[in-house]
C-alpha cells in the first residue's frame, strides 16, 4: 500500500502542468479581460525579520486568463532572508478537473524566537503548552528553513461544478457582480464547488541556540475533503467552506518523526449590505479544530509521535491568534474561533495618485476589526478546551491590488502586539 502511494505522489509531481488561478476568468463589465501585473517594492516589520525591504512581482491573466503566480523576497535588520514563490490552481493537462496549488520558500533566519523545549530557564515545563511562560523559547542564531506545499484538487462533478470547471466572473471595481460558486444554498449537489485533494509535503527547519541543536524534517501527505460554497473566493460575502482532513508523516525518507493529525475548519459569510459609507459590510466566522492521535506524551515530559510546532494543533501568527508569535502554542488538541466585521468604504485615496496607482492598482481598501479565542490541550475534550482560553483583539488593513488580497493585521493580546502581512484573506487561505 506504501509503494502504491509514493508512486501515485510522484507521477502527479512529475507530470506536467498549466497555469490557472481560481478556477475562473475575472472580466470587468464590459465583459472585456484584463491581463494585470504587480510590480512592487515595499517595506514591512515584523518579529522574524524586524525592519525589512520587499520586492514582490505578481501576474494575474498570464501565461492563459485564468492563471496567475506570485514571488517576494524579504530581507530584514536581523539578517533573516526569504525567498517565496506560490501558483493557485495548476491544471493539470488530460484530466481538467484535477489542480495544483503550489507553495516552495527558501529562508534563512536569524535571532528566531522558537517554541520548543530546551530553555534551561524551564526545565519543568513544556515550551508552547497553554499555561507556558512567554519567555520559554530557545533563540535560534541562524538557521534554514525551507519547505513546500503540492495541492492536488479534483473537482466533483457537482453543485456549480458540474457542468463548469473553470467559471467566469464579472467583477467591477474589485467587487464580484455576476458569476457567483457558491452561497445559493447549502446543497452540495446544487451549490458550490467539492473538492477531493492530495497534498504531498516537506519541511526543513534548523534550530541552532547555546541550548538546541538539531534539524526538524517533515515529510508526508494530506488528504482532505473540501467543500467551498463562497460566492467570490477572493473576498467572500455569502455562503460558507468547509475542510476535512488527515494528515500523516510515515517516518519516511529521513523525517524526524512519524505522526498523524486530524483536524476540520469551518468558516461562514453574512452580508449585510451597502450603506452610505461602505459599499460591503460582512460578518465573517472560522472555526478550526486539531487533533493528533499518534501523540504521546512520556513521564519525563518528551513527546512520541507528535508533529513538529508548525504542523499540528497550532496556534499564533499569520493564520490563527495573530496577537501572538508564530506557532507560540502547540500540543496535542486545538480550538480557535474568529469573528471579523469586514468592510468596503466608499473611499479610496489610491484613486488620487495616478502615479502609484498604475503600479499597484488597488480598486477597494478594507477595515476589518476582529477578535479571536482558542486553546491548545494535552487531550481533546470540550470542557478542557473552553477552559483558560487565550485571546486577541485586532484591527486588519486589507487591499485588492491587481486581483490579489494584500493583508496586514495588527493584534493585542496579553503577551503584546503582533503585526501580520501576508496575501489572501485568513480564512481557508
Amino acid at each position: 500500500m506504501n509503494n502504491r502511494l509514493i508512486w501515485l505522489i510522484l507521477l502527479f509531481v512529475f507530470l506536467p502542468c498549466r497555469l490557472a488561478f481560481g478556477q475562473s476568468i475575472m472580466v470587468g463589465p464590459d465583459g472585456k479581460f484584463e491581463k494585470n501585473t504587480l510590480n512592487l517594492p515595499f517595506a514591512f516589520y515584523n518579529e522574524s525579520f524586524g525592519f525589512a525591504a520587499a520586492y514582490v512581482y505578481a501576474m494575474t491573466g498570464y501565461p492563459q486568463k485564468q492563471a496567475a503566480l506570485i514571488s517576494s523576497v524579504m530581507v530584514g535588520s536581523k539578517g533573516s532572508g526569504l525567498g517565496f514563490i506560490m501558483g493557485r490552481d495548476l491544471q493539470m493537462p488530460f484530466l481538467d478537473r484535477l489542480f495544483l496549488d503550489a507553495t516552495f520558500q527558501a529562508g534563512y533566519f536569524q535571532d528566531n524566537d522558537i517554541y520548543v523545549n530546551g530553555n534551561r530557564d524551564f526545565p519543568d515545563e513544556r515550551a508552547g503548552s497553554n499555561d507556558s511562560d512567554e519567555d520559554n523559547f530557545v533563540t535560534s542564531d541562524g538557521g534554514w528553513d525551507n519547505f513546500f506545499r503540492l495541492r492536488f484538487k479534483y473537482l466533483l462533478p457537482m453543485g456549480h461544478g458540474r457542468d463548469t470547471i473553470i467559471s467566469t466572473q464579472v467583477v467591477d471595481q474589485g467587487m464580484l457582480v455576476k458569476g457567483a460558486t457558491g452561497g445559493e444554498t447549502w446543497n452540495p449537489l446544487k451549490s458550490g464547488l467539492t473538492y477531493l485533494e492530495m497534498q504531498p509535503f516537506y519541511r526543513l527547519q534548523q534550530v541552532d541556540s547555546d541550548d538546541v541543536r538539531e534539524d526538524v524534517k517533515t515529510n508526508g501527505l494530506e488528504v482532505s475533503l473540501f467543500r467551498d460554497n463562497r460566492d467570490f473566493r477572493f473576498n467572500p460575502s455569502t455562503g460558507s467552506a468547509v475542510r476535512l482532513s488527515w494528515t500523516r508523516d510515515f517516518g519516511m525518507l529521513n523525517s524526524s518523526n512519524s505522526w498523524t493529525v486530524v483536524d476540520t475548519e469551518v468558516d461562514k459569510y453574512f452580508s449585510l449590505g451597502e450603506s452610505d459609507w461602505f459599499r460591503q459590510r460582512v460578518l465573517a466566522f472560522n472555526f478550526w479544530t486539531a487533533y493528533s492521535p499518534t501523540w504521546d506524551e512520556q513521564d519525563n515530559g518528551d513527546i512520541d509521535n507528535g508533529p513538529p510546532t508548525y504542523a499540528g494543533a497550532t496556534l499564533g501568527g499569520l493564520w490563527r491568534m495573530r496577537g501572538y508569535p508564530s506557532q507560540r502554542f502547540s500540543d496535542k488538541a486545538a480550538i480557535y474561533y474568529a469573528a471579523e466585521y469586514r468592510m468596503i468604504p466608499r473611499w479610496n485615496p489610491f484613486e488620487n495618485w495616478d502615479r502609484v496607482q498604475k503600479y499597484v492598482g488597488v480598486q477597494w481598501l478594507q477595515f476589518v476589526p476582529f477578535v479571536e479565542v482558542g486553546r491548545v490541550a494535552p487531550d481533546w475534550g470540550v470542557n478542557r478546551l473552553h477552559e483558560d482560553v487565550k485571546w486577541d483583539a485586532g484591527l486588519g488593513v486589507r487591499l485588492w491590488a491587481k486581483g490579489i488580497v494584500i493583508r496586514i493585521d495588527s493584534a493585542v493580546s496579553d503577551e503584546g502586539v503582533g503585526v501580520q502581512m501576508m496575501v489572501a484573506q485568513p480564512f481557508q487561505f
